[in-house]
C-alpha cells in the first residue's frame, strides 16, 4: 500500500531541520508525534506564516541530532512530556515512571507482590528478591577514586567525600537487602541487617555505624520507629503510590528537573574528560554525593530510566531534597555557559 505523500508542513519542517545539519523523514516526524514529542503540525508555525516556531524548530533538530532508526531516546524524551505539561504529557509520565519502577519484578516474571505480614507474603517477597538479584552484578568500583586518578593525572586533586558517603554503593552487600527493602519496605527489612550489611561494604567507619545504631535504639526507646520515617518505608509500593498520586503539574515539574538535572550532568561529565577542574566543582557540592554518584549519572537504556524514574520519586517524596536538586541544577547551568546540549537546553522549552 502506497504511502501518504508527505504534508507541506512536514516538508518545511524536514527542510528546516536540514538547514540546522541535521536529517529526518516524514515517517520520523510521525513517529515524534505519536509519542507525544512533536504537537499536530497547526502548532508549529507562527501566526498566519509559514515560519515554523523557534520552541518547535529546536525541539525537531534536537530530536533528529538524537532519535536513530531502531534505537529509543528513552528517558530523554521524557523531558518533553514534562515541558509540555498537559494532561496527556502528564498521563504518558505516569505510566512510563510506574512501569519503569516495576521493570525489575518484570524482569524476574514477578506479576505481583503478595501484600500483608504474614509469613506466608514474607517469605514470597524474600523469594522474588532473591529471583531479582539472581546473576546480578555487583561492580566493585569506587566511582569517586576512578575519578581522582583521572584528575590526579591532569593535575587536579578532587575533594573528598564526607565521611558518611559509602565510598561503593554497588557492594553486594548492600544490594541484597536493598532488593528486600525495595519489595517489602521497612517492615521487610530490620535496621541491624541494614546496619550489618554497611559493616560489610563500610568497614573503616564501625564508630559511624555503631553511633547509628545506638540512635535508632534510643528511638525505639523513645517510642519512635526512625525507618518508618524514612521514605523508603513501604518499598516500591510507597514510591508507586507517591507517582499515582502527584498531581499532573507536580509530576511534570519533578521530571522536568530530574531530567534536565541528569542531563546536564551528563554533558559535564564528558567535558570533564577534557576540564577535569570541571569534576572538583561538580564534587564540592552536597548534590554530588546526595544525587549525582548514587543516580545522577544516568546512561542511556534501562539503567538511566531507572535512576531517573527514582530521582522523581525523591523530588516528590523530598521537599527538602528537591530544593537542592534545584540549586544544583542553576549550578551546573552556569558550569555549562550558554551552550548547552539537548535537553539541559533553555531554548528546547
Amino acid at each position: 500500500m502506497a504511502r501518504t505523500p508527505p504534508s507541506a508542513a512536514h516538508l518545511a519542517l524536514i527542510g528546516a531541520i536540514a538547514e540546522h545539519g541535521e536529517t529526518a523523514t516524514s515517517t520520523q516526524i510521525e513517529r515524534w508525534q505519536r509519542q507525544g514529542w512533536l504537537p499536530k503540525a497547526a502548532e508549529w508555525f507562527e501566526p498566519d506564516s509559514s515560519t515554523i516556531l523557534p520552541k518547535i524548530l529546536t525541539r525537531a533538530v534536537w530530536l533528529a541530532h538524537t532519535a536513530r532508526a531502531g534505537r529509543s531516546i528513552g528517558w530523554l524524551g521524557w523531558v518533553f512530556w514534562a515541558i509540555d505539561d498537559t494532561p496527556d504529557s502528564a498521563r504518558r509520565l505516569r505510566a512510563i515512571l510506574v512501569a519503569t519502577l516495576k521493570r525489575p519484578l518484570a524482569r524476574a516474571g514477578i506479576e505481583q507482590l503478595p501484600a500483608g505480614d504474614s509469613n506466608r507474603a514474607f517469605q514470597a517477597r524474600q523469594d522474588a528478591a532473591t529471583r531479582m538479584m539472581a546473576n546480578r552484578r555487583s561492580p566493585r568500583r569506587d566511582l569517586d577514586g576512578i575519578l581522582r586518578v583521572g584528575a590526579a593525572a591532569a593535575g587536579v586533586d578532587l575533594p573528598r567525600s564526607p565521611e558518611t558517603a559509602v565510598p561503593n554503593i554497588f557492594h553486594r552487600a548492600l544490594m541484597e537487602p536493598g532488593a528486600r527493602l525495595l519489595l517489602g519496605g521497612a517492615s521487610d527489612v530490620g535496621i541491624e541487617e541494614l546496619l550489618k550489611s554497611w559493616e560489610q561494604a563500610w568497614p573503616e567507619h564501625a564508630e559511624k555505624i555503631e553511633y547509628i545504631r545506638e540512635a535508632h535504639r534510643q528511638a525505639e526507646l523513645a517510642g519512635t520507629d526512625l525507618m518508618a520515617q524514612s521514605p523508603m518505608a513501604e518499598g516500591m509500593a510507597g514510591m508507586v503510590r507517591t507517582i499515582e498520586s502527584a498531581d499532573d503539574r507536580q509530576l511534570c515539574a519533578a521530571v522536568r528537573s530530574c531530567t534536565k538535572a541528569s542531563g546536564a550532568l551528563g554533558v559535564l561529565m564528558q567535558r570533564a574528560v577534557y576540564e577535569p577542574e570541571i569534576l572538583a566543582r561538580l564534587m564540592s557540592d552536597v548534590m554530588w554525593d546526595q544525587w549525582a554518584r548514587v543516580g545522577g549519572i544516568a546512561p542511556d537504556g534501562a539503567v538511566g530510566a531507572a535512576a531517573v524514574a527514582i530521582s522523581t520519586f525523591q523530588y516528590l517524596a523530598m521537599p527538602d531534597w528537591a530544593a537542592d536538586l534545584e540549586h544544583y541544577l542553576a549550578f551546573m547551568n552556569t558550569l555549562l555557559g550558554a551552550d548547552p546540549d539537548g535537553p539541559t537546553s533553555e531554548g528546547i522549552e
